[in-house]
């Protein structure tokens, strides 16, 4: 696929009216096309933008709906000046959650980071959307993509401007902090849940320790008592138990919504991307 020939009106193949707020977007990758959701800030721009990456659970609820931790984010990045795209890694190549599946075909180390890498390219051929500012961000599996994109040794060849910042919400660190070629090129903030039990917190602060010792940018925030999934809008705190890799290796963890913690990293992530 030549993707010089695509141009931004050409690339827009949306389901013409938004819905909720977003838009129904395809994006080309190198296996064709994916599925994604666009949040549009109002006024003609140019914006700067966020590639969000969902999580295990994947972009949609069982219902077709579309998941309330994304659409909240969409929403309050959109309202805070942002353009706002998130592929359909999952849906794209019609999968559904892969949250219990211990061999998955889509990997956060791979194909997602591929898929981040597309998102950008297609947001810097919109006129509205300023090219040299886009930031990366995801959520457990689509937080590990993040950091796995954001490695030196992972620097784009496509000639095309960077993502300038990354924001990573409970990923799992352990491969990357295991890595002894792991360094961050970019400025990157890592938010944990201190009672995490699915992606514990440990691995990441050794990974932000040693990114700092080499004086890079990497800064962890760890918050008490909080579990995964600790900024969802409204998610009762209960126990999973379809989880492939828990850290009890039960196959089960706790998620839930922590107000504090989800409170202060809203205010901290658009903190983070004001200098945008």
């Amino acid at each position: 696929m030549v993707l010089a020939a695509l141009t931004g009106a050409a690339l827009l193949l949306s389901s013409a009216a938004s819905a909720g707020g977003y838009e129904h977007v395809r994006i080309p990758n190198d296996d064709g096309q994916i599925d994604a959701v666009l949040y549009r800030p109002e006024g003609p721009g140019p914006f700067p933008a966020v590639v969000a990456l969902h999580g295990c659970n994947g972009l949609w609820r069982d219902n077709g709906t579309l998941s309330l931790r994304h659409s909240d984010w969409g929403e309050q990045l959109a309202q805070a000046g942002l353009m706002v795209l998130i592929p359909d890694s999952y849906g794209s190549r019609r999968l559904g959650s892969q949250c219990g599946v211990k061999d998955v075909t889509v990997r956060p180390s791979r194909e997602r980071v591929a898929d981040a890498a597309a998102a950008r390219r297609w947001l810097q051929t919109r006129e509205d959307v300023r090219a040299d500012m886009i930031a990366l961000m995801g959520w457990s599996g689509g937080g590990s993509a993040v950091l796995a994109a954001i490695r030196k040794d992972r620097r784009p060849a496509d000639g095309k401007p960077d993502f300038v910042r990354a924001i990573a919400f409970y990923p799992s660190c352990r491969l990357q902090s295991e890595s002894a070629s792991f360094a961050a090129r970019l400025p990157a903030l890592i938010l944990m849940g201190e009672a995490d039990d699915w992606t514990p917190p440990a691995p990441c602060d050794f990974l932000a320790k040693a990114a700092q010792a080499r004086g890079e940018k990497v800064d962890l925030v760890i918050y008490a008592g909080a579990l995964h999934d600790f900024d969802h809008p409204r998610l009762e705190v209960k126990e999973r138990s379809d989880i492939a890799y828990s850290a009890t290796g039960t196959g089960k963890a706790m998620v839930g919504t922590n107000p504090a913690a989800r409170e202060d990293a809203i205010k901290r992530v658009k903190a983070f991307l004001k200098g945008l």
